[in-house]
């Protein structure tokens, strides 16, 4: 009897631990973002991509709720930061073709900068060790007209202070990667949002994704970021800072920015020299490890090697989390102003403890 219990009891151990299927994963996957899933509140967009095959791809909650229309697949987001990759591949592609260095300096580009610029290069531009000012502590109080790149560089021009020396910190700069919209402007003589779409967004087929401007072009199947409070939800979709474009300006959707994580795996737009850079920490000038590549996040979670970035803007909170050892990519948007610029990484670790 009690050999007959021991079997039994091993039996159900056995169950219990036995790996769920993908069904139940992408099950455990919905349950936790059923708090989007609401036809009266901002939603969000979700993807998981494995072994190059989307498993999981489904919007929740509304893109526009004074419209009454719902997140799919198809729904454009502001990327907010997410940005920021994008950005560093095109800087990395004009190095690539031999247009810049890496050690090439901002007064090397622009001999009017102010002196301090001669010890800035594109490399601390793009790892965020420039010291440069934040470029929002510096716009008037009374200003109403909404801020572009250009305007950030006047800025940094208008002024001889810097946070720090060049190298000494790593601190997150926006400022830096409006700056190098404008270099790339001034070496190639082409809007940032023209080079993007000839050397990125249409090489990869990514038919809806774009740098928007205002009066220049216009974001189809659109996504509205909101606020809720306690009184209802409010559109909080823009605001001083929303039209500069280095640091936040693209808007993308699941469909392309599967095609955009499948390139990464190849050579398409960058040699695997740059990429593998674009990917590796850097260091402070002191020799200290950075969790920051070029425009990439970087992180270990359960020993696994992770290449990220959130976007976090008014009305949105964003994350694109790739694990290429395993090929996997959990892709999150949300229109929901909800939650610091971290609150999706909390919410991409639940998704990855269900796969791994």
């Amino acid at each position: 009897m009690k050999k007959l219990l021991m079997t039994f009891s091993t039996i159900i151990l056995a169950s219990c631990s036995a790996e769920k299927t993908l069904d139940q994963k992408l099950q455990d996957v919905d349950q936790i973002f059923a708090p989007y899933n609401s036809s009266e509140l901002p939603g969000a967009a979700l993807m998981i991509i494995q072994d190059g095959k989307v498993i999981l791809q489904k919007g929740y909650g509304m893109a526009d709720l004074e419209q009454g229309r719902a997140v799919s697949p198809a729904t454009n987001f502001r990327l907010a930061s997410v940005t920021k990759q994008f950005t560093a591949m095109s800087i990395l592609q004009l190095i690539e073709r031999g247009d810049l260095s890496l050690e090439t300096s901002l007064t090397d580009i622009f001999p009017e900068f102010p002196d301090y610029g001669r010890s800035i290069t594109i490399k601390n531009l793009l790892q965020h060790t420039s010291g440069l000012l934040d470029y929002e502590s510096m716009v008037p109080s009374d200003q109403s007209e909404q801020l572009k790149d250009k305007d950030v560089l006047q800025l940094m021009m208008g002024t001889d202070e810097v946070y720090f020396a060049v190298g000494e910190k790593h601190q997150y700069s926006n400022t830096a990667y409006a700056v190098l919209t404008q270099i790339l402007e001034k070496i190639t003589a082409v809007p940032f949002r023209d080079y993007l779409a000839a050397n990125i967004f249409k090489p990869l087929a990514m038919d809806h994704t774009l740098a928007h401007e205002k009066g220049i072009n216009e974001v189809s199947n659109r996504a509205y970021g909101y606020t809720i409070e306690e009184t209802g939800v409010v559109r909080t979709d823009q605001s001083l800072f929303s039209a500069v474009l280095g640091d936040g300006g693209i808007y993308s959707n699941l469909e392309d920015l599967y095609k955009w994580d499948q390139a990464l795996y190849t050579e398409k737009l960058l040699s695997k020299k740059y990429l593998d850079m674009a990917f590796t920490n850097g260091t402070t000038n002191d020799g200290k490890l950075m969790d920051y590549g070029f425009g990439w996040r970087l992180e270990k979670y359960k020993g696994l090697e992770i290449i990220y970035h959130t976007g976090s803007s008014i009305g949105f909170r964003n994350i694109l989390y790739r694990i290429p050892s395993r090929n996997f990519t959990a892709v999150i948007l949300t229109n929901r102003d909800d939650g610091g610029e971290f609150s999706t990484l909390t919410t991409v670790h639940k998704v990855v403890d269900i796969f791994f």
